[in-house]
């Protein structure tokens, strides 16, 4: 008996040792490599996936959008650039910054605080290789001239007190990047100098003026930086990038913030007339083409399967597409949706998101859960295994669990919208609450023309989306309570300086913030 006993734990040990060796040596499943593509005031509209009545062809998102997973709601946390960059990079929502309202401009001082962790920061704690490539648009630190000051050097349009030959500060490779390449602000906004990890390729000597339509603003320019080349060339070392990280061992993130189709809209001359709308048409069209490269090389280096690619924008259309003439073509960027980039209303902050990642993502599938891109944040910290902390993601809700299928149920209860002009809205499922009488930025009513001419209307706003998706049916009136229930809501995201659960944090340089006195009181 004893024998037999001394057997068979001899074969356990055997049988348990093999097990235990053979787990030992199955490689571990490489982390997923990240790509975050962002276009630069891109319509829902106008990708035709989210929009089939759209006249604006974009094969290559439409084949993206089929091969993974779109959400028809979602949202940006900012109708502009700057906040809603803010947000994908820290997870949190961006009037909690001490940017309350508009944008920054290209001289502007870093917006992202140092002992804020990012994105960038997270992942490479997580063994990632992080580059990002393209539209900054967050601030960072110039190198003054002796003497100067930051004042003056953004009184100074043209940039003489800024010095070129130095590098520069608080950018993107302080903010957990290894690699940086690109540009200060948007397309439109001087100085016209790229930047290479923290240092200017070329110190600008010439001061450009736009040709014709007033498509970008006056200023100093490198001669390595040609507006009608920007963007491919931001393609190209997005393509480079990949190529030199397909095989490494890190996997890698990339950011890539296109400076497109926002102004100057320059389409290159193989998208000229190809869109059979206008000029804003066809530089889509180049953005879809940027899509199209990027997946190629994926393709190419044998890493499509394990690389989560998001397509998505940062706000609304811009009117400068020319909405008028888009309508003669039967083309709306907003799709059914009222107002554009700047708005509280819909078409200011619903985007296009998609995500592809063949090894683990749905395909095929379309959710209307509402998400915000703040929300990409707390998903990439699931994905690796980050535990965040208390002061780390405040608005941010990970969407792995529906992107994989494991999960259907909404992921978030409330989302917080947010205009040009600083003016709040919050959502609940159908309902809308906006906290201004009009548009609360460029569309009819503008705040400006509701002042000037003492339009009496109702100081808010509250919309039923499933009744009413053109949000022209203001039902203040009927429903207090529910005015009541959200407007509590609001008060205690904005308290809590967080909207996920977790420790009650500060908001940033709340004095004189005279857009939440009406909330919070």
């Amino acid at each position: 008996m004893k024998k037999n006993i001394k057997i068979l734990l001899a074969i356990l040990f055997v049988v348990s040792t093999s097990i235990i060796n053979a787990q030992e040596k199955t490689p571990k499943i490489k982390s997923p490599n990240i790509i975050y593509i962002l276009a630069d005031d891109l319509g829902y509209g106008d990708v035709q996936y989210f929009n089939p009545l759209g006249k604006i062809s974009t094969p290559n998102l439409d084949e993206m959008s089929k091969n993974g997973a779109v959400f028809t709601d979602a949202h940006t946390s900012s109708s502009v650039c700057t906040p809603t960059r803010y947000g994908i990079l820290t997870g949190r929502y961006n009037w909690r910054s001490k940017l309350k309202k508009s944008v920054l401009n290209g001289y502007s001082k870093s917006l992202i605080k140092q002992e804020r962790i990012t994105i960038a920061e997270m992942l490479k704690k997580q063994g990632y290789n992080t580059a990002f490539i393209g539209k900054w648009h967050l601030g960072w630190d110039w190198s003054l001239k002796e003497n100067e000051n930051v004042e003056s050097n953004i009184k100074k349009v043209n940039g003489n007190t800024v010095d070129f030959s130095k590098p520069i500060q608080n950018g993107p490779n302080s903010h957990g990047f290894d690699y940086a390449f690109g540009f200060c602000g948007s397309l439109d906004m001087p100085p016209y100098v790229y930047v290479e990890n923290g240092t200017p390729t070329i110190v600008p000597t010439k001061y450009t003026k736009s040709k014709g339509m007033k498509m970008w603003r006056n200023g100093l320019t490198s001669n390595d930086f040609s507006h009608n080349d920007v963007l491919q060339n931001i393609t190209n070392k997005a393509v480079n990038y990949i190529d030199k990280n397909a095989k490494a061992e890190k996997p890698f993130f990339l950011y890539l913030p296109l400076p497109a189709p926002h102004t100057p809209i320059l389409p290159t001359e193989k998208f000229l007339g190809k869109s059979n709308t206008n000029i804003y048409g066809d530089f889509v069209m180049q953005v879809d083409d940027v899509v199209r490269q990027v997946r190629e090389i994926l393709v190419q280096k044998g890493i499509s399967a394990n690389t989560l690619v998001v397509f998505t924008s940062d706000n609304g259309c811009s009117p400068k597409a020319d909405f008028k003439d888009l309508a003669t073509f039967n083309h709306y960027p907003s799709s059914v949706f009222r107002g554009y980039k700047a708005d509280i209303y819909e078409g200011g902050h619903r985007v296009p998101f998609i995500i592809e990642w063949p090894a683990k993502a749905l395909k095929k599938t379309s959710f209307d859960n509402m998400i915000c891109t703040t929300d990409f944040f707390a998903t990439c910290a699931e994905i690796t295994g980050y535990k965040l902390k208390d002061t780390e993601g405040e608005d941010s809700f990970s969407m792995l669990s529906l992107i994989t299928g494991e999960n259907d149920k909404d992921i978030r209860e409330y989302i917080v919208h947010h205009s040009i002009d600083g003016m709040f809205a919050i959502r609940q499922g159908n309902w809308k609450l906006s906290f201004c009488p009009g548009s609360g930025g460029w569309s009819d009513p503008r705040p400006r023309y509701i002042r000037k001419n003492k339009m009496d209307l109702p100081p808010m706003q509250l919309f039923n989306l499933k009744d009413d998706i053109g949000e022209t049916k203001n039902l203040i009136a009927e429903y207090p309570k529910k005015v009541i229930q959200l407007k509590t809501a609001l008060k205690k995201i904005i308290l809590d300086g967080r909207s996920t659960p977790g420790a009650v944090q500060e908001n940033d340089e709340v004095e004189g913030w005279s857009q939440i006195n009406s909330i919070v009181n």
